[in-house]
């Protein structure tokens, strides 16, 4: 038990030394490690013995450094005393080694992003308090708090039957399943951007969006009730991410481009599958216009059933995915490189694609397709906390939730008829990804 948490503290401090390299001018969405460190702790791997920080540096400074025939000679004071010398980078207060720990830049950066967390935390927690308000019946938030308390104290009612009635079966259900998809999608598109390496990667890029939408068109032809189509939604989603990795393990080549391009094209057979269902769909008894509202994705029909049946597999998938944030920064840097943190890079990140699999299943069997929180919320929350995914997994988690919540009371208030979350999220996602875009091109 002891060497096991030694060697975990051993991990822990040289995967920080090699996190902490990212504020050098390298890609922001890779975390990189410098050359020196890395070949000494590929070294000490080889040989069997664990790399400390300590031995990692001497290896470092051992390789670089000038041998005695070699060195250039001393200089020297007009006197013939030696003069003292200049300062190295390496000893100047607050300017060590990008990759080692203990710089001021990295302990401010720490308390930013720190920070921010509990700003996000604010946030989320306003959103929840004005949703609770906000509506065609307005509920007081003395009222709202009175009628969560009463649920555990006895307490006498000053509120009306019919605020009970749609505090809790309608408003609240919605609160919590808006939070729980929010948080899923942005959480599953971090993890999928770090683990394939890729800003450009979104929760639906192993086709778990369209299979669901294909199980989701199936049900709702099928004459399914809510609780079938969104059983019939999580199943197909599930099946279409096992049949891109089937693939996956089945073609030889890069990997991670076989993966990605076997995402594209079942995304792709299953989106065939949804226009024929569309196709077939008869107009008159509702089927296509309930196939064609359920594509836009949608809060509106939320119940305590489906807060329910999602609550499970979300928590699953959220807490590995937060449990692993660290290890998806040692995928960012690359198979070798997490070679010599001991991190078996491909069991790794078969993990996380599963975790962010069931959350992102879980989210559109309940909501419908909603775009763009899984690719714009992580790229906002870099530009707030950087790429290092112990924060940016919590960051993102909360942005999301507090992001889609607000969306949603856009959605149910901006109009007489309710608009699908769906089109608002695209609204906002697109031109913000424009932007951002431009924004790396101007840089």
């Amino acid at each position: 038990m002891g060497s096991s948490s030694k060697k975990n503290s051993r991990e822990g401090t040289l995967f920080s030394s090699l996190v902490e390299g990212r504020e050098q001018g390298r890609d922001p969405y890779l975390v990189q490690a410098p050359a020196t460190h890395a070949s000494a702790a590929a070294g000490a791997a080889a040989s069997g013995v664990p790399a400390t920080p300590a031995a990692t540096e001497a290896s470092a400074t051992r390789a670089t450094a000038p041998s005695a025939a070699q060195a250039p000679a001393a200089p020297t004071s007009p006197h013939g005393q030696p003069a003292p010398a200049a300062p190295s980078p390496q000893s100047a207060p607050g300017k060590g080694c990008p990759a080692c720990p203990g710089r001021t830049s990295s302990s401010a950066a720490t308390r930013h992003a720190r920070l921010v967390i509990i700003g996000l935390v604010v946030f989320v927690v306003a959103a929840v308090v004005a949703s609770l308000m906000l509506g065609r019946y307005p509920i007081s938030p003395d009222e709202a708090l009175g009628m969560l308390v009463s649920r555990l104290f006895p307490l006498d009612a000053f509120w009306t039957d019919q605020q009970a009635t749609l505090f809790f079966n309608v408003r609240l259900p919605r609160i919590l399943l808006g939070l729980m998809v929010g948080c899923s999608l942005a959480a599953a598109g971090a993890a999928f951007q770090g683990t394939f390496q890729n800003p450009l990667v979104s929760p639906d890029i192993l086709g778990a969006s369209q299979g669901a939408a294909f199980g989701a068109a199936i049900a709702i032809l099928l004459g399914a009730a809510a609780f079938g189509v969104s059983a019939s939604a999580f199943a197909f989603s599930i099946v279409a991410v096992l049949l891109v990795l089937l693939v996956g393990a089945r073609a030889k080549g890069n990997h991670l481009m076989v993966v990605v391009l076997a995402g594209v094209m079942v995304s792709s057979l299953f989106s065939a599958g949804v226009s024929y269902t569309k196709l077939v769909a008869d107009p008159a008894n509702g089927e296509l216009a309930d196939i064609t509202y359920w594509l836009m994705g949608s809060l509106t029909g939320a119940k305590t059933a489906d807060v329910q049946m999602a609550a499970v597999p979300m928590a699953a998938g959220l807490a590995v995915l937060f449990a692993l944030r660290w290890r998806i920064n040692i995928l960012t840097m690359g198979d070798d490189e997490a070679a010599t943190m001991g991190v078996n890079a491909r069991r790794t990140r078969i993990v996380v694609i599963a975790a962010a699999t069931l959350v992102t299943a879980s989210s559109v069997a309940v909501s419908g397709m909603i775009g763009w929180v899984g690719l714009v919320i992580p790229h906002l929350c870099r530009m707030l906390v950087g790429c290092d995914y112990r924060k940016l997994m919590p960051a993102s988690m909360l942005m999301g939730a507090g992001f889609l919540l607000l969306v949603d009371d856009i959605a149910r208030l901006a109009t007489t008829s309710e608009i699908p979350i769906g089109i608002l999220t695209a609204f906002v996602g697109a031109p913000f990804f424009l932007y951002l875009i431009t924004r790396k091109k101007q840089q």
